[in-house]
């Protein structure tokens, strides 16, 4: 039986899949196959399985939370902090191009996407803060990924931050709202 992981979300199960169980291939997600059963959706690539409760993925769309509630079992915070790097680069390199070409629904919506899921990624990263604390503890970081962060660019990780960032791409997503009026 391949390893099951748990997920809180149908778009926590594909980013992770795009991160880890891909082999580094980019868009593995995209191979992964699903299946619905009496626990939930059974997501699959390779040999792991990622289940998604059913009332998990009803209570992250009705609270409109794209990767979930609650804390993320297979995603740590450098993982997070990753995604939501990729996600802003999608978003500000789309932004330049759709501002010569402003007329593509598809590209504005893309890019409105790319800036919500960065600015969700960083609030995912957040969540594993102790209460108060300026860093994240050593043990927080439990892939090999998120662990090389954290040592390369620690600095990255600390609480002033990713609250910047979420900041950042909070108003970057209302700028471009503001710029292009949709």
């Amino acid at each position: 039986m391949p390893e099951r992981g748990l997920a809180r979300s149908l778009v926590e199960a594909y980013v992770y899949f795009d991160l880890a169980a891909g082999g580094g291939e980019q868009g593995a997600s995209r191979r992964a196959a699903v299946e619905e059963d009496a626990d939930g959706w059974v997501v699959r690539l390779g040999g792991t399985e990622v289940l998604v409760p059913h009332e998990a993925e009803v209570v992250a769309r009705q609270a409109g939370l794209i990767f979930g509630s609650g804390l993320s079992e297979l995603i740590d915070p450098g993982q997070w902090v990753l995604v939501a790097a990729t996600y802003a680069r999608r978003a500000l390199e789309g932004g330049l191009f759709f501002a010569a070409a402003p007329s593509d629904p598809e590209a504005f919506g893309r890019i409105e996407t790319d800036w919500r899921f960065a600015a969700d990624a960083v609030a995912e990263a957040l969540k594993f803060f102790p209460p108060g604390a300026a860093e994240l503890p050593p043990d927080a970081f439990w892939s090999e990924m998120g662990r090389a962060l954290r040592e390369s660019e620690p600095h990255r990780l600390t609480r002033q931050k990713l609250e910047s960032d979420l900041a950042f791409y909070r108003q970057s997503l209302d700028d471009f709202h503001r710029l292009h009026g949709r």
